[in-house]
């Protein structure tokens, strides 16, 4: 592979980066993502910038894959991953309006108690440190195959790049780097229909019913999933804090209806790579080789893109939940908070890319990130009571540890021992049958254990906002 031409275009896409971002010198800015003037992110800002900071790069492969796999049900049923924006954006506006709390996990602790927060943000600390690798890796992939030095390379340099501007600029200049990295993957996006159309105006590659089925059990899988998805990834959650609560929910339904629609017309990539040929293992490499080289720097940008505007998000969220939420500083201004979210995106950086030493799944890249996804999404469905049904007034920590470990339980045995669970438990058709039964009797069970832990074990005292 010539990676030249696609090392120039990381260079640009990082010179334009790195215009965009601003040099932060308060907490409110660092943290908080206000402007200079202490001005909150507007609708269409907010809205670019939640919606772009879960186009993971990862999200781009697993939409060809699915796309290539179920037919065009596997990238709506990816899409529908995207309605958890309305989900954390109609909490959110409860948990701020009438619970008058700045923070999920201000929430957490005041209604659960300080114990239920601290395991809240372990679980949001094992996603946040997930994002780091599983993102990096799509990135080096396109520059050599698994292991190779350019492969290291690319992985090392976007790593220090994003961490850099992170360093300098904090939640705000995330924040408007998100714009422009949305400005910029829609362009792209673009040029990759306008350029793929050719092939598929002839007739979309043929899919099997029992494809066809395979994929709208996943997206009914997608679909019980949103109920908790959303609120174990503070890259999102953090974002519908900032802005006023009314300006949050019309920009968190926007960025969900622009993401979703992004991921299926991007999926339509995977039937490009079934008409060349493509029968399983890396997508994105069935489709590089079958590309001109204009185009292939075209997805590299867009890889480039996406999964940076994830990492500096994901440096950004470690920073406050190391220093704020976790660390229990008194505020933005705290004069250290600043100093140990910086420690804590430096060593993030670090240690979120060892797992790439040792966790080679070789060319099925696809298929073990979207498992990682269904999986991760089954051990945190006990979130969705927790906060769904969070103004439950009798709900305490009983409650929360009942509908927590429930579902984390299940999530581990779905993984190690799925022949576990008995035949009746399986809904739908397909390779996801088991993951959707497994999810919704489980929301049921976690929902009713919720419920039955405040009747056990009342609160005793109603939360008091902070």
């Amino acid at each position: 592979m010539n990676i030249l031409p696609l090392t120039a275009a990381g260079v640009v896409y990082m010179a334009l980066v790195w215009l965009a971002t601003p040099r932060t010198a308060e907490g409110a800015q660092f943290f908080g993502g206000r402007s200079r003037a202490g001005a909150a992110p507007g609708f269409l800002l907010l809205a670019a910038s939640a919606a772009i900071s879960w186009l993971f790069a990862k999200s781009i492969v697993n939409a060809a894959s699915l796309t290539a796999a179920f037919g065009i049900w596997g990238g709506i049923g990816y899409a529908v991953y995207y309605l958890s924006f309305i989900v954390v954006a109609v909490a959110a506006y409860f948990i701020r309006v009438k619970g008058g709390f700045r923070s999920l996990p201000a929430f957490v602790s005041g209604k659960y108690g300080n114990l239920c927060m601290k395991l809240f943000l372990l679980a949001v600390g094992v996603r946040l440190f997930n994002e780091v690798w599983s993102n990096t890796k799509v990135v080096g992939l396109f520059f050599g195959p698994e292991g190779d030095p350019a492969y290291w390379s690319a992985v090392a340099v976007f790593t220090l790049f994003t961490a850099f501007y992170t360093l300098k600029s904090g939640l705000r200049g995330s924040i408007l780097t998100d714009g422009v990295q949305m400005l910029l993957a829609a362009f792209l996006l673009v040029v990759v229909l306008g350029a793929i159309f050719p092939s598929l105006s002839a007739g979309l590659p043929e899919i099997s019913a029992a494809q066809t089925a395979g994929g709208i059990t996943f997206a009914l899988l997608a679909l019980v999933q949103i109920a908790s998805y959303g609120f174990h990834d503070p890259v999102l959650t953090d974002r519908a804090f900032l802005s006023d609560p009314k300006t949050t929910v019309k920009a968190f339904v926007a960025a969900g209806l622009v993401g979703g629609a992004f991921i299926i017309l991007f999926g339509l990539t995977g039937f490009y790579a079934l008409s060349v040929g493509h029968e399983g293992g890396n997508i994105m490499g069935s489709i590089a080789g079958a590309v001109s080289l204009p185009l292939l720097i075209v997805f590299n940008v867009m890889m480039l893109t996406t999964a940076g505007s994830t990492l500096d998000s994901t440096f950004s969220s470690t920073a406050k939940l190391t220093a704020l939420d976790f660390g229990g500083r008194r505020g933005e201004e705290d004069r250290s908070a600043m100093r140990w979210g910086k420690v804590a995106i430096v060593a993030v950086a670090l240690l979120g890319n060892l797992p790439l030493l040792t966790l080679y799944v070789g060319d099925q890249i696809g298929p073990a990130v979207i498992a990682a996804t269904t999986i991760s999404g089954t051990m945190i469905m006990g979130l969705a009571p927790v906060f769904l049904l969070g103004f439950f007034r009798r709900a305490g920590a009983l409650s929360f540890h009942l509908s927590l470990w429930t579902g984390f339980i299940l999530g581990i045995l779905l993984a190690a021992a799925p022949g576990i669970f008995p035949e009746w438990v399986a809904l739908g058709q397909g390779k996801y049958a088991d993951d959707l039964g497994v999810n919704f009797f489980g929301l049921l069970l976690c929902c009713a254990l919720f419920l039955l832990g405040g009747f056990i074990a009342p609160a005793k005292h109603q939360p008091q906002p902070h």
